[in-house]
């Protein structure tokens, strides 16, 4: 737990100054070990920002940095347009929820709370922590220990002891990583309501693709120290710009294939013998004819057809384009093998082998249970050319070099 910046360590903004975060060139060496290349980036002041990354990628690194609990190698940190890099981290204007939470046991509630405040000099604090255990609904636990309390409890606790210091930038370290699924999912909105109420800039390290894309504003999805791309989720999701960041972030059928003709809003390539549309605007921008390419389609953006209904106008296995076994005009289209099936409970994972590669995977949601086929059936595979996406075909950066 850090303090707030006093007005003596660092100028209060003029009126109308940026209140944005900003990385300039930061970077993190441990002898050979280059944790973090030199990174740039902007938080924009009031966001949801997720540093996304598995372990090992420098998302940690980089957090530290930020909170002055590690020293750049190189570059700068930044807040209000303030250089703040060379502060230490009790005099930034910062604090740090960590994973463990770091609750003391032999206080209560109420004073876990007004720990930051009474270390300042603050006597009258018992109207602030009222505010504070009222926005993160524990007004009721005040006079609770921290082990009488569950550990979405405790991750409240830990997030209002931060919020009552009203810092102007408060950092998540992994802090939903001990909490079990359903309740992870439950604080993920819990913390987004927080931070909508008090408005305060969140950067929240994770390595969980699901609670980046539920939480955050921007995303930065990092690999071996580097950030590999950065957007808003649905940007991410549906348009990745790396291998590493389309098989990172979600799912993806990624397909090696050759372009056949350019020119116009779509591209043709062939794989295996079959040849498919994907957009232009979803494509490398220099592609040409004979280049080859990693051809991506999300596994739920496919739909399942029985081979020997695509004529019949029955036998479809979900998707909203099927037409109940038909196949739509214009769609891209191949044949494949069902080699397995999985019930996931809200959809079913087919694995399916076909001509341009083994092992696709389509998920297919569970509206019509016990409709679908088993494995060995010959099914047809089909999907809007819109929802296909095309890289360079490049090796991703090695995960690792970070911590």
């Amino acid at each position: 737990m850090t303090e707030p910046i006093s007005p003596q360590a660092v100028p209060v903004p003029e009126p109308g100054a940026a209140g944005d975060l900003r990385l300039a060139g930061i970077s993190k060496t441990y002898g050979t070990v280059r944790a973090v290349r030199p990174l740039d980036l902007t938080v924009e002041q009031g966001s949801f920002f997720a540093l996304l990354g598995a372990s090992g990628c420098g998302k940690t690194t980089t957090l530290r940095m930020i909170a002055g609990l590690e020293e750049p190698t190189t570059g700068a940190v930044l807040l209000g347009g303030h250089d703040v890099t060379d502060l230490p981290a009790h005099k930034r204007p910062v604090n740090t929820v960590f994973q463990s939470y770091a609750l003391f046991p032999h206080l209560d509630v109420h004073e876990n709370v007004a720990f930051g405040l009474r270390r300042r000099g603050i006597r009258s604090v018992r109207a602030k922590v009222g505010e504070m255990l009222d926005l993160v609904q524990l007004g009721d636990h005040a006079r609770r220990r921290p082990h009488q309390l569950s550990g979405g409890q405790q991750q409240r606790v830990a997030l209002a002891r931060a919020l009552i210091n009203r810092p102007r930038v408060l950092l998540l370290d992994e802090p939903l990583a001990a909490l079990d699924l359903a309740l992870r999912r439950r604080m993920r909105l819990e913390l987004k309501r927080v931070q909508t109420e008090v408005g305060i800039t969140f950067v929240h390290v994770t390595h969980d693709q699901e609670e980046a894309m539920a939480l955050a504003d921007t995303v930065a999805v990092m690999n071996a120290g580097r950030v590999e791309q950065l957007g808003p989720p649905a940007e991410l999701y549906d348009r990745p710009g790396t291998p590493f960041v389309a098989g990172f972030l979600g799912t993806s059928n990624l397909v090696e294939a050759t372009v056949t003709t350019t020119g116009g809003d779509e591209i043709t390539v062939t794989a295996g013998g079959v040849a498919l549309r994907v957009p232009a605007g979803r494509c490398p921008r220099d592609i040409a004819r004979g280049d080859t390419l990693l051809i991506g389609v999300r596994p739920e953006k496919i739909s399942l057809t029985h081979a020997d209904d695509t004529g019949t106008g029955s036998g479809g296995v979900g998707g909203a384009a099927d037409g109940g076994g038909s196949v739509a005009d214009g769609r891209n289209r191949l044949t494949g093998r069902i080699v397995d099936a999985a019930f996931l409970g809200v959809s079913t994972q087919y694995v399916i082998d076909s001509p341009v590669r083994a092992g696709l995977e389509v998920y297919v949601q569970n509206v019509d249970h016990g409709r679908g086929p088993w494995p060995g059936a010959e099914v047809v595979l089909h999907w809007d050319p819109a929802h296909t996406f095309g890289l360079r075909d490049e090796p991703a950066a090695a995960t690792g070099g970070g911590i």
